[in-house]
């Protein structure tokens, strides 16, 4: 299916390349470092690298054998699961979007305090409001049309990777042999790892993963946003081409460092760590330059994310399974009610931060757990469409996608997985509303998997009244 004024491979790639390349890799050399020795990390990027291209490989698969599911990733969950296993998906996808660009305003008003101090740090009443502004202009552009904002997100993708190449060249230039293969599997503490995590090569690797994960979201955009693609063909060789790149990018600017600094100086970076580090390779203009890359990427990864989140309500309120208000297009074509009750909640979630103490890496990490859910349902469809269908090698494609969320989510640690299940609590009744609307009522199986889904959602409230779970 042809659409002629629909957004091209190139505004494809650049929109999956910019909507994972965010606030994250700029502080990839401190977390990878500290968790791992060179050795591990390349295992851990191996494994991330496996297990996120067979879920490339599964939406591609499925975006060919069913093209009449518009909403992508969702839709599958619905074929395969029905209605309820369609509104899991998309509402916890977009909870790890719009969560996702609340870990976006932190980093961004926190690069903009290096250059002007009333915003150190990130988290005060300035930075707030300037980031709610950023919120609202970011959302008003985008109910301008998805479309032109594509176009200005294609643009910006190509000067936020200029800092990031810079990096992989001076890195490079000042690379030591002898220093990369010092300790290579992280079995020996002394100074130059100090501060790091040393011992088995497990540990390590799993005290990588999720900020490998964090790095990779937004590697599906080109299926979520596969309905507007110019063709089908392109979105399918946008997502190939885009993961492709991304891990040649991440694991060069992740990996490479351990030939030019010391792990203990990786490890030991401020943020953004790129910056840092630069400033010890080179000076303090190398600061300076990944300060501004940071800048503009954060807010172009913003705007892809902004986009995202809309799409996604609108899509499933389109499958009738959120209330059609959720779908609602304006002249432009863009979802203005979905766009402007996820800028309210944003709002307040902004707010939110006055009050908490790491507000960047609990927004990312629980927007890294709410996505593995929208993945997970990705393998197991494309296993059950598969078995149906006897495409064996797609079966087994669809059975490793599976099994990495399944192995991220034991991995990421349990507690993130269960704050997301709260907030089934009011999307439940959003749920509710949809079924009533559509005059469609639950299913037993729907009655008993909501039940579950909510004493999980008690339990974390009690588990986070009791101190068991910090959310701060």
């Amino acid at each position: 299916m042809e659409n002629k004024n629909g957004i091209g491979r190139l505004g494809l790639i650049a929109l999956i390349v910019s909507s994972c390349i965010g606030t994250g890799i700029f502080g990839i050399t401190n977390a990878v470092a500290a968790a791992a020795a060179p050795g591990p990390a390349l295992l851990s990027w191996l494994f991330v690298g496996i297990g996120f291209l067979f879920l490339v490989l599964s939406l591609n698969n499925l975006s060919e054998k069913r093209p009449d599911l518009e909403a992508g990733i969702f839709s599958y969950a619905g074929a395969g699961f029905g209605p309820l296993g369609e509104f899991i998906s998309g509402w916890a996808y977009w909870l790890s979007a719009w969560l996702g660009n609340i870990a976006f305003a932190t980093m961004l008003m926190s690069a903009i305090g290096t250059f002007l101090p009333a915003f150190k740090g990130g988290q005060n009443l300035p930075s707030i409001i300037v980031a709610i502004i950023f919120c609202w202009a970011l959302t008003l552009l985008v109910n301008r049309g998805v479309e032109s904002a594509s176009f200005v997100n294609t643009i910006g993708t190509f000067f936020k990777i200029i800092p990031l190449v810079l990096f992989i060249i001076i890195v490079i230039i000042f690379f030591k042999g002898h220093m990369f293969t010092t300790d290579f599997w992280g079995n020996v503490a002394n100074n130059f790892s100090k501060g790091t995590t040393t011992g088995s090569i497990f540990e390590q690797l799993k005290g990588t993963l999720s900020t490998l994960i964090w790095v990779f979201i937004g590697v599906e955009g080109a299926s979520v946003m596969g309905h507007r693609a110019k063709t089908r063909s392109q979105a399918q060789q946008a997502t190939i081409i885009g993961f492709v790149l991304l891990l040649i990018i991440y694991v060069m600017i992740s990996i490479i460092p351990y030939g030019t600094l010391t792990r203990a100086q990786l490890a030991g970076a401020e943020q953004p760590a790129l910056g840092n580090d630069l400033q010890l390779i080179v000076g303090s203009w190398g600061a300076m330059i990944i300060n501004i890359g940071l800048i503009i990427s954060t807010v172009i990864s913003w705007l892809s994310w902004t986009m995202l989140p809309a799409e996604t309500t609108m899509l499933i309120a389109k499958d009738k399974v959120m209330p059609k208000v959720w779908g609602k297009l304006n002249e432009r074509k863009a979802p203005t009610t979905s766009l402007m009750i996820t800028a309210v909640l944003q709002t307040i979630f902004l707010f939110s931060l006055l009050f908490t103490s790491e507000a960047y890496n609990f927004a990312y990490s629980l927007a890294s757990a709410a996505i593995l859910f929208s993945y997970l349902f990705v393998g197991l469809y494309q296993m059950k469409y598969s078995y149906k269908e006897k495409q064996w090698g797609q079966w087994t494609i669809g059975l490793i996608a599976a099994l990495f969320q399944f192995a991220c989510m034991v991995l990421s640690g349990w507690q993130q997985i269960l704050l997301v299940s709260i907030s089934f609590i009011p999307g439940f009744i959003i749920y509710y509303q949809a079924t009533k609307e559509n005059k469609r009522a639950l299913t037993g199986k729907e009655k008993g998997m909501m039940g579950m889904i909510l004493i999980l959602s008690l339990i974390a409230i009690y588990l986070v009244v009791n101190g068991t779970i910090v959310v701060s």
